[in-house]
């Protein structure tokens, strides 16, 4: 499955008073890709959590190689890294989409729990999930 590049344009309020986009956001635009991303593999949040699974985020980094502007595009690829079962950690790239210059790259580290904050092994209680996001570990190695 071929997974569509996340696109954001950047908001004048998520400049600060240089005209550059705010550091913070860039977790944000994170967020907006991953939850993309799911939605494009067929398991948005909603039925992920409806199935009585959360995934709270339990590690973050951006490293910021390049200023965004007012109105640039960002293309986010957004790809599993590694994944256990129980924890996985998503890798972004943030690149410009008139230039392609690197703006920024992430990761975010997550596990699977119930909602009453039990570890759970998402095999057991969805493992067409558990099933995608191997075949999707396993194609970025």
């Amino acid at each position: 499955m071929q997974i569509k590049v996340y696109e954001h344009e950047c908001k004048y309020y998520e400049t600060d008073q240089m005209g550059v986009v705010h550091h913070s956001n860039y977790i944000r635009f994170m967020e907006e890709a991953r939850i993309d991303f799911l939605d494009q593999i067929g398991f948005p949040m909603d039925v992920i959590e409806a199935g009585g699974v959360v995934s709270p985020v339990v590690g973050i980094n951006c490293q910021y190689k390049n200023m965004s502007y007012f109105k640039d595009i960002l293309c986010i690829k957004v790809f599993i890294k590694e994944y256990s079962g129980v924890r996985f950690s998503i890798g972004y790239e943030m690149a410009d989409k008139k230039t392609g210059q690197l703006r920024a790259v992430g990761e975010s580290s997550h596990c699977f729990l119930t909602k009453d904050g039990k570890i759970v092994m998402l095999k057991k209680v969805m493992p067409e999930l558990d099933l995608t996001f191997r075949e999707f570990a396993k194609a970025e190695k």
